[in-house]
């Protein structure tokens, strides 16, 4: 998400106050606090001519702008007795920022906390800002009339206060210590799934060698069977021709026998 649309809005703005002091640096900064796709101010704060501005008639001003770099239409209402008066544009980019900020936070903002922070009474004019909001992409969402809430999917980074850097350490920290566990996690499930598929590897080429067993076993029962069934024809074979050899010689001796005893009775 970026506060960019076609170039850099803050740019015209720091060309400005390139060369400005007090109140033309001041004035500016107003104009930068109103215009449009303008939501970060932490570069306007880090020049030495804006730094200046802390001291003097127009420190309300430079307070101001802290307030729009890091705080909320809350934090405004908290100190407007130092502060300038906000010009309608400023309002609402102030408001814009406080729907961020509470974006942040939270993914489902009911309409009763952004009534509540952006001093707002009419739900009508709430829904009409935020859609400002989301057309503005600063947040990613949607309007959830039904249960009069707001779903966030994303929003604009806003700019980061030194106070908040040991936060955003320590958040920076634990996520980190999540990472740690989520790839610890995912290392563990890769040797269990190594090893399933290690195991499942030796159980298939266990059970292809059984087959193979198997298939050798079946093709030895077959050939011996075979063989067998081969003896077996050869013997009746051989039984058969044997049988028919007995016969002719009984029958010629028959013959032989008869022979004489007809001559004799001649």
């Amino acid at each position: 998400m970026t506060t960019e649309k076609t170039s850099n809005p803050l740019e015209p703005f720091l060309l400005l106050l390139k060369d400005a002091k007090g109140a033309g640096a001041a004035s500016i900064l107003s104009q930068a606090m109103g215009a449009p796709n303008v939501y970060v101010f932490g570069e306007f704060l880090d020049l030495p001519n804006v730094q200046e501005l802390a001291t003097g008639a127009y420190a309300s001003v430079y307070q101001l702008l802290h307030v729009f770099a890091y705080g909320t239409y809350k934090d405004y209402k908290a100190s407007t007795a130092q502060l300038p008066d906000l010009t309608p544009q400023q309002l609402t980019k102030l408001r814009h920022l406080t729907v961020v900020s509470l974006a942040t936070r939270s993914k489902c903002i009911p309409y009763s906390v952004l009534l509540e922070e952006l001093a707002m009474e009419n739900v009508r004019n709430l829904e009409d800002l935020i859609i400002e909001v989301i057309y503005a992409d600063i947040i990613h969402g949607k309007l959830d009339q039904i249960h009069q809430q707001l779903e966030v999917d994303c929003a604009l980074g806003r700019d980061i206060h030194d106070k908040s850097l040991d936060e955003v350490v320590t958040v920076l920290e634990q996520w980190c210590t999540g990472c740690e566990g989520v790839l610890r996690s995912i290392e563990e499930q890769i040797s269990r799934a190594n090893l399933c598929k290690e195991q499942q590897n030796q159980r298939k080429a266990a059970l292809e060698q059984e087959v193979i067993n198997i298939k050798k076993t079946i093709k030895t029962t077959q050939q011996q069977d075979l063989d067998e069934a081969m003896v077996t024809d050869s013997r009746g074979d051989l039984a058969l021709v044997t049988d028919k050899g007995s016969k002719k010689t009984t029958k010629s001796k028959g013959l032989r026998g008869s022979n004489p005893g007809k001559l004799w009775n001649k």
